[in-house]
């Protein structure tokens, strides 16, 4: 071998086995399986979405994905203008080229529910057994029971509340319980996060006086600029004793007999959610309850106010005395002007 031939071997050999380590790694990655978190991971694919986005969605859901690899493989295999949007099951042993080929095809067996922030426990038991691709189970099972069933995130009495509102994708046959089940481990992760993020001087014990809390405030507005104000309320409202007087709480301890309006003989009528009548948090939550409800539970706004009323325009009028207070409920209840 002349002297040419050895240095054209010594400087393309290493060049080959690099290009070919390249290409076997990616290659490798291409078809090997995903990390999930879980056994079966939803991904909800909104219209005109990009690989890109995509991307960003299944790392969010707590699978790790090279987001530069992703879009690679997509505009590679000419499947980036060809995503369709739905919801989709990131499955245990999927491959980065599964998931992307099955989107491309939009291969979407799996179906959707949403959970409504603010929804009782009876509210998604009827979105349940009206949705027709879901195996219904829980027609017999008491709400006694099916807290039995549950991780309870510390619920004694009640599994109100215990569910995340979300958008579950599921497979067709699913059943009802595997669905509040999903819910149900949502909310505790959730939950755990929120707890760990709480302000250092939050009146709330415990993560599940939060779960309450968080109810409250989702019932009592739905203005994001006031929901850690109306915390800020309430946590005042515990910390001085005083009754926290919120007429969700009557409601929902009214149950079935609540008529549309709250009368005066309600809130004199005794019931452990009355809030009127019995002092500190009731004894479970009231509903559902989001992220910025819960995050507003434990991060209340430091304020003095103690009272507050809505305006009508979905926002409120917050009074640190009872004077102001009734100015604001003649000005905004009774639509007088002062």
């Amino acid at each position: 071998m002349n002297a040419l031939n050895k240095l054209l071997l010594y400087l393309v050999l290493p060049l080959i086995l690099i290009v070919g380590g390249v290409v076997a790694g990616a290659y490798s990655w291409v078809q090997g399986p995903l990390v999930l978190p879980t056994e079966r991971v939803d991904i909800l694919v909104p219209p005109g979405a990009t690989p890109s986005n995509i991307a960003t969605l299944i790392n969010q859901a707590g699978i790790p994905l090279n987001t530069t690899g992703f879009v690679a493989l997509a505009r590679v295999g000419e499947l980036d203008t060809k995503i369709k949007a739905g919801g989709y099951q990131i499955i245990q042993g999927d491959s980065p080229w599964a998931v992307l080929r099955r989107m491309a095809l939009g291969d979407v067996t799996a179906r959707q529910i949403t959970f409504v922030e603010g929804w009782t426990l009876r509210q998604f038991r009827a979105a349940l057994a009206q949705h027709p691709d879901i195996k219904q189970t829980l027609a017999q099972l008491s709400d006694a029971d099916l807290l039995k069933r549950l991780n309870n995130l510390g619920a004694t009495s009640s599994p109100e509340g215990l569910f995340f509102p979300d958008t579950y994708v599921f497979s067709i046959g699913t059943s009802d319980f595997e669905l509040l089940e999903r819910a149900a481990r949502t909310q505790k992760q959730i939950l755990g996060q929120a707890w760990a993020n709480r302000a250092p001087n939050s009146m709330l014990k415990n993560p599940y006086e939060a779960l309450i809390l968080a109810s409250i405030i989702e019932k009592e507005t739905g203005y994001a600029p006031d929901r850690k104000r109306v915390a800020g309320v309430f946590s005042n409202r515990l910390r001085a004793n005083m009754l926290l007087q919120t007429d969700p709480t009557v409601i929902y301890g009214l149950g079935e007999t609540y008529t549309g309006k709250l009368r005066k003989q309600d809130l004199l009528a005794d019931t452990p959610y009355n809030t009127y009548t019995r002092s500190g948090l009731p004894p479970s939550p009231i509903a559902s309850s989001g992220r910025a409800a819960l995050s507003a539970a434990l991060n209340p706004e430091k304020h003095s106010y103690l009272y507050f009323v809505a305006k009508g325009d979905g926002s409120s009028a917050f009074a640190a005395t009872l004077p102001e207070h009734n100015k604001n409920v003649s000005t905004y209840l009774l639509n007088r002007k002062p």
